[in-house]
């Protein structure tokens, strides 16, 4: 999934940047309340950690004028006012969670991975479609019982894949998923990731909708 760090600390920034990637995410760092609002109604993360001191336009403006402009992305909202008035006002605002630094980045984790369970409307962390499952809390995979060993980049496809299978899901929202928005991504890289899944699964278990993306079945085989 194509998370967007709106973090203006240097430091901490490429700290939690570093973090995310370790997880399988797709990163895009913005360190300036004007970019961070642009990217908020754009649309094109999967999710937003905001930080609430920014330049040029204060954390909680972005959130309240993303929101208004009726922006649904979840926000986790990331700050060092720990105090409960600025909570309270960042949760009107429209945040969705709220994280006080410090924080440990195994929190942060489980914090992301609930926010995205309940975006999918998942109640737990293991996603099962026919004969394929995922552990997205340990980043395991199963294929008819036997545990696959998979790559970062391919679980995340495959975790987008399942959370919306029956789905055709786009290639432009795969491609910005997997590689968010800092990199140039070859004509080819998403092909590779599929036909490198398929190997390791079924070849029947992605079907390529030609044109548009790619789908799995209800019931993959």
């Amino acid at each position: 999934m194509h998370i967007i760090l709106v973090e203006d600390d240097l430091p901490l920034g490429t700290a939690i940047k570093q973090a995310l990637e370790q997880l399988s995410y797709a990163v895009t760092w913005l360190r300036d309340g004007r970019e961070a609002l642009a990217a908020l109604r754009d649309q094109t993360a999967d999710l937003v950690l905001l930080d609430l001191g920014l330049p040029n336009k204060d954390g909680l403006e972005v959130l309240a004028e993303a929101r208004r402009a009726h922006v649904n992305t979840p926000v986790i909202v990331m700050t060092a006012r720990d105090a409960l008035e600025a909570r309270v006002r960042g949760l009107d605002a429209g945040a969705d969670d709220y994280l006080v630094k410090p924080f440990h980045v195994d929190e942060l984790g489980a914090r992301i991975r609930s926010l995205t369970r309940r975006a999918q409307g998942l109640a737990a962390n293991r996603i099962d479609v026919g004969v394929i499952s995922l552990d997205i809390g340990t980043s395991e995979a199963e294929y008819r019982g036997k545990r696959v060993e998979l790559t970062r980049r391919e679980f995340s496809l495959l975790r987008i894949l399942m959370e919306r299978a029956g789905r055709i899901v786009r290639r432009e929202h795969l491609e910005n998923s997997l590689y968010g928005l800092d990199n140039s991504v070859g004509s080819s890289a998403l092909e590779v990731q599929v036909h490198a899944l398929r190997r390791k699964l079924s070849f029947d278990a992605i079907r390529t909708i030609r044109g548009v993306g790619y789908m799995i079945p209800r019931d993959p085989t």
